[in-house]
């Protein structure tokens, strides 16, 4: 499912396996205990940096799972994504409160709550050789959840390509995805985009920033998205 390491200062959590690491309620309970982890041990100079095996980096929402589970408990499926979505609101807010930078890695594939899942750290890394960004819901008739949403809306500056994106169903591609200014850079082998993202880990670290301070930063420059994810403001603290 997911493992969650420490080198240093820097975290790596790696979503495991050969599969699409779909994030059905077993992976989200899991993701969510690494980030209560990692919070707990964040110390100044601590990074997240969340990457992934194989040809995904997640699928998005398991609704294999909820059609195996309606057919199990007599629910609907739909109760079953209800769910799921309610389930990784939190882990939403995790990433967005997380005291310290934090890189996700795109080696495969990211769709719809995986996109989601990239987009919430605060730098994206990418594979331009295979990775794809693609939010699947307009396709398969799923309107979006609020916080998915408010996410696009404060992460994706770009008024056409958030349209591109959530109202066309475009597969977005890694260099695409620089250009459209919703990953910070592109790599075109694994051993590339390793180091890159180990280079920019190291370079936040050093600075030692606090955590505290970090995390109020980056809610206080996503106030839409905190809204809907019941984040509020800190108390102002500082060392003068």
């Amino acid at each position: 499912m997911c493992t969650l390491s420490k080198q240093g200062n820097i975290f790596t959590l790696t979503l495991t396996g050969d599969d699409d690491h779909r994030l059905n309620p077993t992976l989200i309970a899991a993701v969510s205990s690494a980030l209560q982890t990692i919070k707990s041990q964040a110390k100044h100079g601590s990074v997240l940096i969340t990457t992934s095996h194989g040809k995904f980096f997640s699928n998005g929402f398991d609704l294999a799972w909820a059609k195996k589970t309606a057919a199990e408990t007599g629910r609907s499926a739909m109760d079953g994504l209800r769910e799921m979505v309610a389930s990784f609101k939190p882990v939403t807010a995790q990433m967005i409160s997380l005291p310290m930078p934090t890189i996700a890695v795109v080696q495969g594939h990211a769709a719809a709550a995986g996109f989601l899942f990239a987009l919430s750290h605060d730098y994206v890394y990418m594979r331009s050789d295979r990775g794809v960004l693609y939010m699947s819901e307009v396709d398969i008739g799923l309107p979006l959840p609020d916080y998915f949403s408010a996410a696009f809306r404060d992460k994706v500056y770009d008024v056409a390509a958030r349209r591109d994106v959530l109202l066309r169903g475009v597969k977005v591609k890694g260099d695409a995805a620089v250009k459209m200014g919703i990953v910070d850079a592109a790599y075109d082998s694994e051993e590339k985009l390793t180091e890159a993202t180990v280079r920019l880990a190291q370079e936040l670290g050093n600075k030692k920033w606090d955590g505290y301070c970090y995390q109020e930063i980056r809610k206080s420059l996503y106030p839409d998205l905190c809204g809907v994810l019941g984040l509020v403001e800190g108390k102002l603290v500082a060392k003068l």
